[in-house]
């Protein structure tokens, strides 16, 4: 079933930007950006947790996430413990959202406009996941250049 290919990879890719964060050796190299890397790692990371946090946790497994998408790009300095911490957290709030689809979930019309068109939950759940890879490597590259 798709469900559990897509706990898998979620699973493995929040692990890796669990890995990738904690491989930073400077915690200020973490947040910071150069003249053609306007996003820092730990924005970046940030991004993802409320991405996932708000169209997997809120819309699918119903929490009372609220997305302030603002902030993912703004704040600035939080400690890489705290966002260890946060991973973890969207790790289980994914899985758990996971667990609850059944097939036809699957199939049904995701409860919200995403990139101006209506999809399945299905669609959205593999976009998500090819979102969450795009950013690691971006978060992969950050590291080894910067750090």
């Amino acid at each position: 079933m798709l469900t559990e290919t897509l706990k898998a990879l979620f699973a493995k890719d929040l692990d890796r930007l669990r890995k990738e964060i904690e491989s930073y050796k400077d915690e200020k190299v973490m947040w910071s950006v150069q003249k053609n890397i306007p996003n820092s790692a730990g924005n970046l990371c940030l991004h993802l947790i409320g991405n996932l946090n708000h169209y997997i946790g809120a819309g699918i497994g119903k929490t009372s996430y609220i997305r302030q998408r603002d902030l993912e790009f703004s704040l600035k300095d939080i400690p890489k413990r705290e966002l260890i911490q946060r991973i973890e957290k969207t790790k289980t709030v994914v899985e758990t959202a996971l667990d609850k689809l059944s097939e036809s979930d699957l199939e049904a019309e995701y409860p919200e406009v995403v990139f101006e068109k209506k999809s399945t939950v299905q669609y959205l759940l593999v976009q998500l996941s090819t979102h969450l890879t795009y950013h690691l490597g971006q978060i992969n590259y950050h590291r080894r250049l910067l750090d």
